[in-house]
């Protein structure tokens, strides 16, 4: 089977929708990954309902090809599948292009919901869960995967530019490879330079969950840091502000003592 280049979200309506070649609007597609014909089947039925176009594998080595072959606009991934992990199913997607991807985890994993997260997993869903609550889930990824028709202007500081409507993000001129929310996550702080926030305002700010586990908050901090920071051990500009949450200094000055990770 011939490999087709990535299809990212490109075309869209007014409101962020994407559109065909022809103009006319067009489905999002999932992948949906497990290796459990149970569940497999359950979500990509809810998903189905919702009127998004599904495809469906079993194993990493399927959905690669499935991939390649139609370029998803969401994944929804089991983390513990046979032969090839979700983990590098995960890599290897973004090695080819971005994705944005839905972790599927068991109940009380918290390291591997951890590693999800580390290698670019957009969001994670504990098993068992509500195929309601999944669906809202892919609502909202592909909701905030797409440019906000309200937010089309540049932002920049410390040598880094945001530029919304493409979704590209540079330091110094260089390109930044960031996942959706490490990229919502920079535009916000790049928005509110010299605000303290929460991981609980950074929860519903940027992910728009009113609850949910902060170590998300905590682990797509650390991998942003990695990206823009000249020294992610030493912060300047998303400084830890203890017992409150983290801020962003446009002018990237050493936070002191309450800048330590």
């Amino acid at each position: 089977m011939q490999q087709q280049p990535y299809e990212p979200i490109g075309a869209q309506t007014a409101d962020g929708s994407p559109v065909a070649a022809d103009g006319s609007p067009r489905i999002p597609r999932i992948l949906v990954v497990d290796d459990d014909p149970t569940v497999a089947e359950v979500v990509a039925g809810y998903l189905d309902r919702a009127g998004y176009v599904v495809d469906r594998a079993d194993d990493g080595p399927t959905a690669l090809t499935r991939a390649a072959a139609h370029w998803p606009d969401l994944v929804v991934l089991d983390l513990m599948l046979p032969g090839m992990d979700g983990l590098e199913v995960c890599r290897r997607m973004r090695g080819r292009g971005p994705v944005p991807v839905i972790m599927l985890t068991a109940r009380g994993d918290e390291d591997d919901r951890i590693l999800g997260l580390e290698v670019g997993a957009d969001d994670y869903v504990t098993k068992p869960f509500s195929p309601r609550e999944l669906v809202l889930r892919v609502e909202s990824v592909l909701r905030r995967s797409r440019p906000a028709a309200t937010a089309q202007h540049r932002l920049g500081a410390a040598g880094l530019t945001i530029d919304p409507a493409a979704r590209r993000a540079t330091k110094n001129g260089t390109e930044l490879a960031l996942t959706i929310r490490e990229f919502d996550l920079l535009s916000f702080f790049l928005r509110h330079p010299g605000r303290a926030f929460s991981r609980e305002d950074l929860m519903r700010e940027v992910w728009g969950w009113d609850f949910g586990d902060l170590s998300t908050v905590t682990v797509h901090v650390r991998r942003l840091r990695g990206k823009v920071e000249h020294d992610p051990a030493r912060p300047r500009l998303i400084q830890t502000v203890w017992g409150v949450g983290y801020r962003f200094d446009a002018t990237g000055q050493d936070g002191g003592e309450e800048n330590r990770p």
